[in-house]
């Protein structure tokens, strides 16, 4: 989504340097791969990480590889090499760091007339690997796995309202819902061998909450009574 992307992230790194702080690297995905984005980003960071999408022009220079190195990324083997980046930027020295790997099926890539899938990452860090780089870009993985718990079980997904201040305030609160929640689970976990440390809200819902009780008077006292061995107590 490109849509005032580059007006919205320039608002962004003003507000964050105007507190003293100065960006070391940011990373971004295919939605960010723009030249005025590029830009805005290559300005207020020392190094980026950006995916780039596909284009003829690069599987013309793609194909013109000849040395590949193996590699091996989370247990997979993959092929990784290096190319000078001119489409936007004539006169910067970025670069193109692809990767590859063996398609499940047999069927060829239009542009390079292979059985490869491609994916290249477009960064100014000429100082890290390609391996390096690779790695690096995967850990946005993990950062984005917290944006679908959010959504998935706090309620990010659906905003409140119309007005930004209020939903400002309802995103602070589910943060710290989250964090709330972290606690709990971990000391959940610490008892609960079928509940993990990683566990989301469903599960802990289904293993935890969802249990049958009764509330019973005894010895002039409320009592709560649940009906099961695991180790409430």
């Amino acid at each position: 989504m490109k849509i005032s992307q580059n007006e919205t992230l320039e608002r962004a790194y003003e507000l964050i340097e105007e507190n003293g702080i100065m960006i070391n690297r940011s990373r971004m995905d295919a939605g960010s791969y723009a030249k005025d984005i590029i830009d805005t980003v290559s300005g207020h960071s020392k190094l980026f990480y950006i995916r780039a999408n596909k284009s003829e022009s690069m599987f013309e220079q793609i194909c013109q590889i000849s040395d590949w190195e193996k590699v091996e990324i989370n247990y997979k083997s993959y092929e990784v090499a290096l190319i000078p980046f001119r489409r936007f930027f004539e006169d910067r020295n970025y670069r193109l760091v692809v990767m590859r790997e063996q398609s499940d099926d047999a069927r060829l890539d239009l542009f390079t007339g292979d059985s490869f899938i491609y994916r290249s990452i477009l960064t100014n860090d000429h100082a890290s690997s390609e391996k390096e780089v690779i790695e690096y870009y995967n850990m946005r993985g993990a950062s984005e796995k917290v944006f679908d718990i959010q959504n998935n079980d706090f309620g990010r997904g659906r905003l409140p309202t119309s007005e930004m201040n209020s939903n400002t305030v309802f995103l602070i609160l589910t943060a710290m819902m989250k964090n709330f929640y972290n606690h709990i689970i971990k000391k959940v976990s610490d008892v609960f061998t079928d509940i993990s440390i990683v566990s989301g809200m469903k599960r802990f819902i289904f293993k935890f909450i969802c249990v049958a009780g009764k509330w019973i008077r005894q010895s002039r006292q409320w009592k709560l009574r649940l009906y099961t061995d695991r180790p409430y107590d």
